[in-house]
């Protein structure tokens, strides 16, 4: 299922999803210009290395406080290929504006980067030895697709399936995608049960930030809006 647009209207300019989008795209330029060992010490600084963590709570010296803080942030706007960049700011383009719309833009901010803290999260704790680098802006958009998921469920979405094109509910749509991470993070803790799963798709990642979102969009107000009116 790869979704094309929603039939959702928006009242206002999605200036921040605009900027993560730029951002998260610029960040992957630069890291494209770097050459394969600058990149991989970029990585280890700046991408989530569970590992690290789990040093640093052991009560190892190596690693700072803010040495294992600050890759919960900065992972967040890291990708490691052109498809994985593109498809994550795909996703984040067609349901992001109108969770935007929904919060505000200050908000909607905060709500970005609450998700993709909780996805990171629960990525790290089903693998807390891994001295795999997760990265990626998927955690934090799950988020939106949750918040999404919850606010605007009858929502058509315009949807490529296999050979066809067809308009499919959005909690059609975001229900698949969730039980596939579900089901697939699942079945990758199982066979990888003991060991690290050496890389690959943080499913769990996903699971955590499309939760988060579901809970979070219920704390956060409505924007206020202002509303055209006539005197008589």
């Amino acid at each position: 299922m790869l979704p094309i647009k929603d039939d959702q209207p928006i009242f206002s300019t999605p200036f921040i999803t605009y900027f993560l989008i730029a951002f998260n795209l610029l960040i992957f330029l630069f890291e494209s210009s770097l050459d394969p060992d600058s990149l991989k010490t970029f990585f280890n600084q700046f991408a989530i290395i569970p590992s690290h963590l789990s040093a640093f709570l052991a009560g190892s010296p190596k690693y700072s406080l803010g040495a294992v803080v600050l890759p919960f942030f900065t992972s967040m706007f890291l990708h490691g290929s052109w498809p994985h960049v593109i498809g994550n700011m795909w996703f984040l383009y067609i349901f992001g504006d109108n969770v935007e719309d929904y919060l505000g833009h200050f908000n909607y901010l905060t709500f970005y980067l609450l998700s993709g803290l909780v996805a990171m999260a629960c990525q790290v704790a089903m693998d807390v030895h891994s001295r795999v680098p997760n990265l990626g802006a998927s955690g934090a958009i799950a988020g939106v697709l949750g918040a999404y998921f919850i606010l605007y469920p009858r929502a058509r979405v315009l949807t490529w399936i296999f050979v066809i094109v067809i308009y499919l509910p959005a909690w059609v749509i975001l229900g698949y995608w969730f039980v596939f991470q579900f089901v697939s993070g699942a079945a990758t803790s199982l066979i990888y049960e003991g060991r690290s799963a050496g890389g690959g798709i943080a499913f769990w990642a996903h699971v955590g930030g499309f939760v988060a979102g579901v809970g979070l969009i219920k704390l956060f107000p409505q924007r206020r809006r202002r509303y055209p009116y006539a005197m008589q």
